[in-house]
């Protein structure tokens, strides 16, 4: 299995390409210089329990990790749900489509404390 640790070379051409220092990446993300040295130092910066699931299926961690998508891919993903929608059920309506999708990623409480919320405000129509 293959240990995910930090690379400081990487970090800090990162740093160069961006016109930054490490010292102002460390300020702006809020990490303490003190616990970026010390994450360079250990063999992997992945918890145990990933490191020990990963191991139990007999694949790398990065098999069983998600990366976040970007906002725009989030978008491009969204669209093309939408389109597939409209071309299946012939709806006119891009818009309330989209927004229904958006609803359904959220949590259900969380849609119910928003409809809650909203039904205590007054009318402005």
């Amino acid at each position: 299995m293959c240990d995910m640790k930090l690379a400081v070379d990487k970090v800090k051409r990162l740093c160069a390409r961006r016109g930054l220092n490490v010292t102002t990446l460390l300020c702006e993300a809020k990490v303490s210089r003190n616990a970026f040295y010390t994450l360079s130092r250990k063999p992997s910066v992945l918890p145990k329990s990933i490191q020990s699931l990963a191991a139990g299926l007999g694949v790398k961690p990065s098999a069983i990790l998600k990366e976040n998508k970007s906002p725009t891919e989030e978008a491009h993903l969204l669209n093309k749900q939408v389109d597939a929608i409209l071309r299946r059920f012939k709806i006119h309506d891009r818009e309330n489509v989209r927004h229904t999708l958006l609803l359904l990623r959220e949590k259900p409480i969380d849609r119910l404390r928003r409809a809650l919320i909203r039904a205590q405000k007054p009318d402005i129509h």
